[in-house]
């Protein structure tokens, strides 16, 4: 099922499977977001829960029990209850039940997924709840990975467009294997840059998770016009950018997140695993992704 809300700039429609936004069209009717050909990524902007990237092995183990898990938690790959969509809000929420708790990740939660049309500005807010009636700690990890179609019109190419910073950066990149794994190492790619080109090849060997950004803001900008998407990390540890490795570039990701994959030396215990938060029985916590589409 999908709902959609709308404002004088802004039409934002989401899906219920995943909570997952699907479309967001301009004024002018104008697609912003990719519209997930299966030939190339087959998603739109999933939310990433209750981990983000791999796990190592594809497994981790609780309570002396071993459960299999795929990419980006499984979040992305179940319906959510449809709470409210009116004005400008839609709101949206996972709780965990025993399917869940016995096949894919045993513990208690509730998630919510409340997206905000404010003037040419998307906010979308993840809230974590650990129930009061919950037996145990809930730990997790939570991240975005919207994707926005480049180029904006025809008349331009891969190359009319960067990645912008709000200020000079020389983001330290974490090194993984092929695999989605870190391998601990990190390294710099680019130093004392304002903006990272954008090239058909950027992501040969795949994302740029980038640690300790100062910056404010990391945006996708069309050089000679300055349109742009632009989301606010303030707060955020890592930003990954991304795309598939297609050519030309049809899309680009921008991905805020609140905690890493594993590392291929990871224990496989739970407990022993980063989180983005640690929550006691009847704790709650939020983050919230604000992207501004000026175009």
């Amino acid at each position: 099922m999908q709902a959609t809300i709308h404002n004088e700039f802004l039409t934002l429609t989401v899906d219920t499977l995943g909570a997952e936004a699907v479309s967001l069209k301009n004024a002018a009717g104008e697609e912003l977001l990719w519209q997930a050909d299966p030939a190339v990524w087959k998603r739109h902007a999933p939310i990433l829960f209750p981990w983000t990237g791999k796990l190592p092995g594809g497994t981790f183990t609780h309570g002396g029990k071993t459960y299999k898990g795929g990419q980006h938690g499984f979040a992305r790959d179940l319906e959510h209850t449809l709470l409210r969509a009116e004005g400008d809000t839609i709101e949206l929420e996972l709780r965990s039940d025993d399917a869940i708790k016995a096949e894919r990740f045993p513990f208690d939660f509730v998630l919510t997924s409340t997206f905000r049309l404010e003037g040419k500005t998307v906010h979308h807010t993840l809230t974590v709840v650990n129930p009061e009636t919950a037996a145990e700690e809930l730990r997790f990890g939570i991240g975005y990975h919207p994707a926005f179609r480049i180029p904006f019109d025809a008349s331009h190419t891969t190359t009319d467009y960067e990645f912008r910073f709000d200020q000079p950066e020389s983001p330290m990149i974490l090194d993984a294997y092929p695999n989605g794994l870190l391998t601990g190492r990190c390294g710099y790619r680019w130093k004392n840059v304002s903006a990272i080109p954008l090239t058909d090849d950027l992501f040969a060997n795949d994302s740029f998770c980038m640690a300790g950004l100062r910056t404010r803001t990391l945006g996708i900008y069309e050089k000679d016009t300055g349109r742009h998407i632009v989301c606010n990390v303030e707060g955020y540890p890592y930003s990954l950018i991304w795309s598939a490795p297609a050519k030309p570039v049809r899309f680009v990701c921008i991905e805020p997140w609140q905690s890493l994959p594993g590392a291929e030396c990871d224990p496989q215990a739970w407990t022993e695993r980063a989180a983005a938060a640690c929550l006691a029985p009847g704790q709650h916590w939020a983050t919230t992704l604000s992207t501004t589409f000026e175009r």
